[in-house]
């Protein structure tokens, strides 16, 4: 099975280094010198890391063959994707691949049925579920333990607990102007 773990940014230097959007959260093991990760589009890898190292927050690459700035930018935009065994399992107890949470049924707490999960969006901030409803309209729900109350992966449903106006028109306004 094939997992996206980067996007290639920006040149960084001018001798072939990229900065790289991370999409994983175990990038030492995804994104070590020697690893060789397929891309999309197709035609521009496979790409073996020659080096990594972080530089003022950021994660720098540089990949075997690409030795300047401009080899670098040619690359820009390009998402880098490892082969994972699809029994493989995230290290951490709440952390969960984009595969398993496909298609997963999304209810509320009291069993109302909410959609199915069609997306995921990585946010800067936080990832998104897009969820859509039976109707064929689309809801989108934080993916944070707030309103995720949890995920059972045997019964194939998250079970979410929604804020007021999240997924119905009902939100609750409230404003010191109504006090009068």
């Amino acid at each position: 099975m094939q997992l996206v773990v980067a996007r290639i940014g920006r040149a960084h230097g001018i001798k072939g280094e990229v900065t790289v959007e991370v999409r994983t959260d175990e990038p030492e093991l995804r994104l070590g010198p020697g690893a060789v990760l397929a891309t999309d589009p197709a035609g521009v890898g496979p790409l073996t890391i020659e080096t990594g190292r972080v530089h003022s927050g950021r994660l720098l690459l540089r990949f075997e063959g690409v030795k300047d700035r401009n080899a670098a930018e040619a690359l820009r935009n390009t998402l880098l994707i490892a082969e994972i065994d699809p029994e493989e399992l995230p290290e951490g107890e709440d952390e969960y691949y984009d595969h398993q949470l496909m298609d997963l049924d999304v209810v509320t707490e009291d069993g109302t049925e909410v959609g199915r999960i069609t997306e995921i969006s990585h946010l800067p901030s936080q990832d998104l579920f897009i969820v859509e409803r039976p109707d064929g309209s689309e809801v989108m729900v934080p993916f944070v333990e707030e309103i995720v109350v949890e995920i059972d992966l045997e019964e194939q449903k998250a079970v979410i607990a929604p804020p007021p106006g999240l997924i119905d028109d009902r939100a609750e306004i409230a404003s010191s102007r109504d006090e009068s």
